[in-house]
């Protein structure tokens, strides 16, 4: 579990407990609901990771919602975009292993996440990993509509695996991951992902082609 969820869990727990000394059962039964709603909300279960060249798994639980090919200030991407809801795990993992080049956080506002609008609009952490094998994918952790806060912890230049973890968005959110536009999307809109653990694409043609 995330500390955080120990933190929400005991204060209303304690909330709880004072409600029930200084009132009646009744009235302490709303907090002990919520802290076992946040004691839920913030788990972080174990994954089996992916192996293999070339994989790159999802950085989220969740839905994909959107699976395109765009134009980026770098070149032609691909962009595979997952909605958290509230009931989704929110602890959020690398897509593949390789060194964090670029942390970058920007403001604004706070759409819907199942807005499209809300992949360039809404308060966002952009992470930009390079490979082992050489190319890069970005993936954005996106503030939502209840998402008030975004969590990373790895520094710019620290060397990451593949499926480890690396923060999370609170309540619900969307991840986007932006991929090279020669890699193989292996998901489409309407599955249900898992993050560290389901594969989105892989780059296995660029690898075998390289002299």
């Amino acid at each position: 579990m995330v500390r955080d969820g120990y933190f929400y869990g005991a204060g209303l727990l304690i909330a709880a407990g004072l409600l029930f000394w200084l009132t009646s059962w009744p009235w302490a039964l709303v907090p002990v609901l919520l802290a076992a709603f946040f004691l839920w909300f913030f788990r972080d279960p174990e994954r089996a990771i992916p192996t293999g060249a070339g994989l790159i798994v999802s950085p989220g639980d969740g839905l994909v919602t959107e699976t395109i090919r765009l134009e980026t200030p770098e070149g032609p991407r691909q962009r595979i975009s997952i909605f958290l809801s509230v009931f989704d795990v929110h602890v959020n993992r690398s897509p593949i292993a390789g060194t964090i080049r670029q942390v970058r956080y920007q403001k604004g506002l706070y759409l819907n996440a199942m807005n499209p609008a809300s992949a360039e609009r809404n308060e966002q952490n952009i992470v930009t990993v390079q490979g082992e094998d050489g190319y890069e994918v970005t993936f954005k952790q996106i503030a939502g509509l209840l998402a008030r806060r975004i969590v990373f912890v790895p520094q710019q230049g620290s060397a990451i695996g593949r499926g480890a973890r690396v923060g999370l968005i609170k309540f619900g959110s969307r991840v986007d991951v932006l991929l090279p536009a020669e890699a193989e999307v292996l998901v489409k809109k309407g599955v249900r992902v898992k993050g560290g653990a389901s594969v989105l694409a892989t780059m296995a043609a660029r690898l075998e082609a390289r002299p």
